[in-house]
Formats: C-alpha cells, sequence, structure tokens
C-alpha cells in the first residue's frame, strides 16, 4: 500500500487557478439584476434610511425637550429655596387679602 503523497507546489497552484477559474465562470455565468429591480430596492434603502433618520431626529427632540423641561424645574425649585422670607407687612397684607376674600364670598 502506497503512503500519503502529500502535493507539490505546482499541484497546489494548478489546483488554485483552476478554483480561481472556475469562480470565474460562475461568476460570468449569473443572470445580471433587472435595472428596475436595482432601482426598486435603492428606493426602499432610501425609503428605510429617511424613516430612520427621522425617527432619530424625534428622539433627539424628545430628549432635548425633557432636559429643558428638567432644567427649568431646578431652577424653579432653587428660585424657591432662595426666596426670601416675607416682612411682616407682607404677611399681614396677604392676611388681609384672605379675611376680605371670606367676607366676598359670605356676603
Amino acid at each position: 500500500m502506497k503512503g500519503f503523497k502529500d502535493p507539490g507546489f505546482q499541484d497546489r497552484a494548478a489546483a488554485s487557478a483552476r478554483a480561481k477559474k472556475s469562480a470565474l465562470e460562475k461568476l460570468k455565468a449569473a443572470p445580471k439584476p433587472d435595472e428596475a429591480e436595482v432601482a426598486a430596492r435603492i428606493e426602499r434603502q432610501q425609503a428605510r434610511d429617511a424613516k430612520a433618520a427621522a425617527k432619530r431626529e424625534a428622539v433627539k427632540q424628545q430628549r432635548e425637550e425633557a432636559q429643558r423641561i428638567e432644567q427649568e424645574k431646578r431652577a424653579a425649585a432653587k428660585a424657591e429655596r432662595e426666596k426670601p422670607e416675607p416682612t411682616e407687612a407682607e404677611r399681614k397684607a396677604a392676611r388681609d387679602a384672605r379675611y376680605a376674600a371670606r367676607k366676598k364670598r359670605k356676603g
């Protein structure tokens, strides 16, 4: 029984050339895509890209709106904390306004 013989360089090069030639023939024999089909595929891809871009823009605007609202809330809370205590005259005026409103409702 003969042992296994490793293929030499010439054998490997010839096999490689045959494989390349076969692949090239398959590529040339493959049917060419229809131009209308290619154009339709490109249109669908562009529509998907436009839809994705619009969605990304909407998400970005929502995020910016949420950040703006959060900043407004923080500013309002800070302003509330920094609000000075009302003076005695301001407290008296508020109390008198409540009293007048109550009197007006009753009678």
